[in-house]
């Protein structure tokens, strides 16, 4: 099911190794974006409140269990974001707190933050104030709405932004069928969007950067304006057309028969992509009659009669198992693939053969299972070299080589409650 990373023998191979990055944010869109960089082979030094730490240590269950079995307080969400990074400790309401992230931010390549519009201004730790002091410094800013507009000021959360970022209007059973009306989709969407947008908005200031200014930049990203930008087709399609994209439950708006159907012992997905694969299907399913009828003669027609496809194609596809179907579909050139529960998911050989669980060291387990990274370099391979930390577990080590503080000034921002 897994593979336990082999050692690492040489970190310049590695894409970003070249790259220091200081990561303030906390939950999900920010510290996915920094996990992606760390992935890559950035240095990257997490800045957390001490005693707390990110609120997505808390966030739970599920809560990762130890080799006995039982459960521990490590949160799963927090461990599917933060990997590859160092933990430090610091109170940035402090002029301690403060003095420790401008010097890390002075020899940094990249920030990235997602504090309240101006939180960190007031702290002298906003884009303007350390560009003063490191002009190279990429600072990527990540919040809810943007950094300009009348909701600028507003918190908000996922799901808030799948609402009013489309996602639930187009995800969802059709409003006259049982259980229809706008659904939430079972990911953080607009957080995982964010990140990724934030991590390719990062590279390409770097490049800008290093092959054009010489400068950094202010990155400002908001998970609203990524819900929406990623409604790519959809969204594109309602603004040529003014016409909104109706809910379809699992069936695609523009192919037909494609959607989920139930077999005996589980579900497939089908996609049939054209009228070669529609014939094909038929008679793999042993209906070819339904060729040759008027309703379902091309892809515009059978969309047009979509019901009485499917009063068709359902009785037939419960009349057998599902692997039945996706084995003769696949001799049959028609796509197809399981409906997977989770358990299924990592048991699946192809998965396996990708080796898209990892195994690294944890402080409360032997080995802690993690999703690879689906990245695959031929040359700058990507490395797992550090489980996510523990709150505060890099902060001396930190202090020391990179900040420049010997044991006893440590000791004493210990006592004080700055780090």
């Amino acid at each position: 099911m897994s593979v336990t990373p082999s050692p690492e023998p040489d970190e310049r191979r590695q894409a970003l190794s070249h790259l220091k990055v200081l990561d303030l944010s906390r939950v999900f869109a920010g510290p996915w974006a920094g996990q992606m960089l760390a992935d890559l082979g950035a240095e990257v030094i997490k800045v957390e409140r001490p005693g707390a730490g990110d609120d997505a240590r808390r966030l739970g269950p599920p809560f990762l269990r130890d080799d006995a079995g039982r459960e521990t307080r490590v949160s799963g969400f927090y461990l599917s974001a933060n990997r590859n990074k160092r933990s430090l400790t610091a109170d940035l309401s402090t002029p301690q707190g403060q003095q420790i992230v401008r010097a890390l931010a002075l020899q940094s390549d990249v920030l990235i933050e997602n504090y309240k519009v101006g939180d960190l201004a007031r702290h002298g730790l906003d884009y303007a104030s350390l560009a003063r002091l490191n002009p190279r410094l990429v600072y990527c800013s990540i919040t809810g709405f943007g950094q300009t507009g009348p909701a600028r000021m507003k918190p908000g959360y996922d799901s808030i932004f799948q609402g009013m970022g489309g996602l639930m209007a187009v995800t969802g059973h059709p409003d006259d069928q049982p259980g229809g009306g706008p659904q939430k989709v079972g990911l953080i969407a607009s957080d995982l969007t964010a990140g990724m947008y934030a991590s390719v908005a990062i590279l390409a200031a770097l490049q800008h950067r290093d092959n054009v200014s010489g400068r950094g930049q202010h990155i400002d990203l908001a998970l609203l304006d990524s819900q929406v930008a990623a409604l790519s087709h959809a969204g594109t399609g309602y603004l040529v057309s003014g016409d909104p994209l109706p809910r379809h439950g699992t069936a695609s708006p523009t192919a037909a028969p494609s959607q989920m159907y139930r077999c005996q012992d589980g579900a497939v997905m089908l996609v049939v992509g054209n009228q070669p694969q529609f014939v094909r299907l038929c008679q793999t399913l042993g209906v070819p009659q339904l060729v040759a009828d008027a309703r379902f003669v091309d892809n515009q027609a059978r969309i047009a009669h979509r019901r009485a496809l499917n009063d068709a194609l359902e009785p037939v596809f419960a009349s057998r198992p599902r692997a039945h179907w996706i084995d003769a579909l696949a001799r049959a050139g028609v796509p197809c693939g399981p409906v997977y529960e989770l358990d299924e998911v990592f048991a699946d050989p192809q998965l396996r053969a990708r080796e898209m669980v990892v195994q690294q060291p944890h402080p409360q387990r032997r080995e802690m299972p993690m999703l690879a990274n689906p990245i695959r370099f031929s040359e700058t391979p990507v490395r797992y070299r550090r489980p996510p930390p523990a709150l505060g577990e890099h902060t001396d080590e930190v202090l020391r080589d990179s900040v420049g503080y010997d044991a006893e000034r440590v000791a004493q921002l210990r006592k004080d409650g700055i780090v």
